[in-house]
């Protein structure tokens, strides 16, 4: 199964570097069950996608707790071959899952991450994410405002290029 893995520019030269995803519980975001019930008219596509924005989403609450990191979000894709079942508590439409696993890099697919001139957008949503959840009208626009940028693309080979090439600008030492 595909999950998505919420992160940060920093978390993600600390995974590359470990050659894991790590330690165990690990929120992830996959094609749940609530999730396929929410969204009945999407294939399986839109539900990836559907569950990598809620991933992204997720994002945004690592750059909110850890200030000294880029203001952009990054979502780690992996297979996993075991999913623990959904445990009854979760709403219509959530793709959170937790994993009990540590994933090896090897499982990685891919990485996406937004581009650089996203900063803005992304850094007005993490700076506002505890008014967000608090339901602050403004800050819950910034938050959604994220979701008018697209994250890009990165083969698992090009991630240590791209981390070296980020370098101190991105918070990674």
């Amino acid at each position: 199964m595909r999950v998505y893995v919420p992160s940060t520019l920093a978390s993600l030269s600390a995974v590359c570097n470990a050659g894991e995803i790590g330690p165990a519980p690990l929120t992830a975001y996959g094609v749940t069950p609530a999730l396929r019930e929410w969204y009945v008219e999407g294939d399986d596509e839109e539900l990836e996608y559907a569950a990598m924005a809620q991933a992204a989403r997720a994002s945004v609450g690592l750059l909110a707790a850890d200030p000294g990191t880029a203001r952009r979000r990054v979502v780690i894709a992996a297979e996993v071959s075991a999913v623990p079942p959904a445990d009854g508590s979760v709403e219509l439409g959530d793709a959170r899952l937790e994993l009990h696993v540590v994933i090896p890099w090897r499982s990685v697919a891919s990485v996406h991450l937004d581009a650089p001139q996203a900063t803005t957008v992304i850094g007005k949503a993490a700076d506002l994410w505890e008014a967000a959840r608090n339901g602050d009208d403004d800050a819950v626009f910034a938050l959604d405002s994220c979701e008018g940028e697209d994250l890009m693309w990165y083969a698992t080979q090009e991630i240590p290029d791209l981390l070296a090439a980020e370098g101190p600008r991105s918070g990674l030492s």
